[in-house]
């Protein structure tokens, strides 16, 4: 036994010192989870080139980023080839060059990820209309005659400001084009994920507490039908309000789903309108100008599970006190939001020095008081790096940036990170159902109610209402097997009740028998 002892002795300081030598190896394949992100629009030097690309992919690994958002669909010009959406008439080099491509092929190389970024409904901003006679400006835009005119438009009649159109959210065939091009982009790139931008009603409300916009002709007959009213509402209307708040958020369903059928693990963020003080400031979540003003509830959308990540567009100048406040406000707020989801703190580069953005970095990662923090960082943007461009030069700044971030004491990223794994798309314990109802002769049954009624002892029951195309669906429900049921409208006969089996991570379908209206 004394000579075996010093054998095992000597054994276990040999195991230990092989442990201890693995442990920094184990610490580099497994980095913290932590997103981090440049948005890189479309409207400056960054994707135009090969040659930019590579520039763009070397200075974003400078900070340690783990993704990019590259804007893709800028006003329904693709800076792609593949797309639904027309090649976009912007200074690229020529075909067969695809910006998307490019930035896909170089950027999964260095091991980045990428997030194309979508606006969705802004349809055009030049006195110039693009070139592509496909464009949606050219085909549904001012020129086109009723239900083919998609222009969002304000109770006054405004449709136009200055040279900006807008796509309305309650036009049913503007969403079928919308959720369309966002899929074929998933269908026919290699992206992470889809970036929603402008997933909201515009800017330029005369109050902050309403929306002035929501106006189009087809989107104002549906509300009316939808509620039995003859009126024109008023901006301020309470029904009015949430009828146009429910037409993005089943748009962001839609999308959500569409994009799983398309690849189940690409991942869904979007841009969050962060206007003025947070919730605590204002009364509550539906008393800010996000949720009143432009009706984008992307805390709802967190909630119910319809949006992996939202990217907070937290555009406050550290240096003036007020905005500091809103700054970490909104922080606070996102960070609690963000439930079993992910949020990600989307600072203003442009309008800080490289120190206030470094201080703004560090406060979107500190924990809250309920020990939440933001899932990352995202700087807007790599186009402007700092409010100091133009004097010292961007390459300059975003040198100066990428060392302030990386290095010294106060460095949020001196370590690399990956960007966060979604447990509920890499090992979902739900499933999903999707569905349409519609009349013999292609007429949907908009508005129409479904319920989805478990067949097992204390299940929940979940209830959705049909688009305008007669398109529903439940995202995230538990597995096993339901009774759907329509509520029919009057004067539509039919079997109003099917069964659905839900499984992990699939989308059921549930099929309802064909619906017609009694002669």
């Amino acid at each position: 036994m004394r000579r075996i002892l010093p054998t095992l002795l000597a054994c276990l300081a040999l195991l230990c010192g092989s442990l201890a030598a693995a442990a920094p190896a184990q610490a580099e394949d497994n980095p913290p989870e932590q997103w981090r992100s440049y948005w890189v629009d479309a409207f400056n030097a960054g994707i135009y080139t090969p040659d930019q690309v590579s520039t763009l992919i070397d200075d974003a690994l400078a900070v340690n980023a783990n993704a990019v958002i590259v804007q893709t669909a800028r006003r329904y010009d693709c800076f792609c080839n593949r797309a639904l959406y027309p090649r976009t008439d912007a200074a690229v080099d020529p075909a067969p060059y695809d910006p998307l491509d490019e930035v896909i092929a170089q950027a999964h190389a260095a091991g980045l990820e990428v997030h194309a970024w979508v606006n969705v409904n802004t349809m055009w901003n030049s006195t110039t209309p693009p070139r592509s006679p496909d464009h949606v400006f050219n085909q549904h835009g001012p020129t086109a005659q009723g239900a083919g005119r998609w222009l969002n438009k304000k109770a006054d009649g405004t449709e136009l400001v200055g040279a900006n159109a807008y796509v309305d959210p309650g036009h049913p065939d503007a969403v079928e084009y919308i959720v369309s091009a966002i899929r074929s982009i998933v269908a026919e790139y290699d992206v992470d994920g889809i970036n929603l931008d402008y997933i909201r009603y515009p800017d330029g409300s005369a109050q902050t507490t309403h929306s002035d916009w929501g106006y189009n002709d087809v989107s104002l007959a549906r509300f009316q039908r939808a509620t039995g009213r003859t009126d024109i509402p008023a901006p301020a209307d309470p029904q009015w309000s949430d009828w146009r708040r429910d037409q993005v958020t089943n748009l962001v369903r839609r999308v959500y789903l569409g994009i799983w059928e398309e690849d189940p693990g690409a991942r869904l963020s979007m841009d969050a309108i962060t206007y003025g003080f947070g919730p605590q400031s204002v009364g509550g979540w539906e008393s800010t100008r996000t949720y009143a003003e432009v009706l984008q509830d992307w805390a709802g959308w967190l909630d119910e599970g319809i949006m992996d990540t939202v990217v907070t567009m937290n555009y406050k100048r550290n240096w003036n006190p007020d905005q500091a406040r809103m700054f970490a406000e909104w922080s606070e707020f996102l960070a609690d939001a963000q439930g079993e989801r992910q949020a990600v703190n989307g600072p203003a580069l442009y309008l800080n020095s490289v120190a206030d953005s470094v201080a703004q970095a560090n406060l979107a990662l500190t924990p809250t008081a309920a020990g939440n923090t933001a899932a990352g960082w995202s700087g807007y943007s790599y186009a402007n790096p700092s409010m100091d461009v133009a004097t010292n030069g961007r390459e300059a700044e975003r040198q100066r940036l990428a060392e302030a971030l990386t290095t010294g004491p106060d460095a949020p990223f001196a370590e690399e990170a990956a960007v966060p794994d979604m447990v509920w798309k890499s090992a979902p314990s739900d499933g999903h159902v999707t569905g349409e109802l519609a009349l013999r002769d292609g007429t949907p049954l908009d508005g129409a109610e479904v319920t989805l009624i478990p067949l097992w002892p204390g299940g929940e029951r979940h209830t959705q209402r049909a688009d305008g195309s007669g398109w529903f669906g439940f995202a995230h429900v538990p597995p096993g097997r339901y009774l759907a049921r329509v509520d029919l409208p009057d004067g539509v006969a039919g079997v109003p009740l099917t069964t659905v089996r839900v499984r992990r991570g699939d989308i059921a379908e549930a099929d309802f028998p064909a619906l017609h209206a009694p002669r």
